[in-house]
């Protein structure tokens, strides 16, 4: 059972350690503003058109930086539910019938 745990952890702490090597990307305009996080849900940078920056009002800016922000933690939150369903699938898998209990709540 110890042994189980433990494996459980170990496996959590790999997918994290996965998660944060991931980058995703949001992008809008054409790329002329994009942003990086990590697949863990981690803003990474944020890089913005020098002209666009330069011909762009503030407010609408603003609006579109949310947007490939938001974009960009999309792409994280559904690697990051693939990641977790592998690793729940992996442990169920180990406790032989009991497996078949996780289909049930699909």
């Amino acid at each position: 059972m110890w042994d189980k745990l433990n494996d459980a952890k170990k496996k959590a702490e790999e997918v994290k350690a996965r998660l944060q090597s991931i980058s995703v990307q949001g992008e809008v305009e054409s790329g002329k503003i994009r942003v990086i996080a990590s697949a863990d849900k981690e803003i990474k940078e944020v890089i913005i058109d020098e002209d666009f920056y330069k011909q762009c009002e503030r407010e609408e800016l603003q609006e579109l930086i949310a947007v490939a922000a938001n974009k960009a933690l999309e792409q994280a939150e559904s690697i990051s539910q693939t990641e977790m369903q592998t690793v729940t699938q992996d442990m169920l898998g180990g406790l032989g019938g009991l497996g078949a209990l996780g289909n049930m709540f699909k």
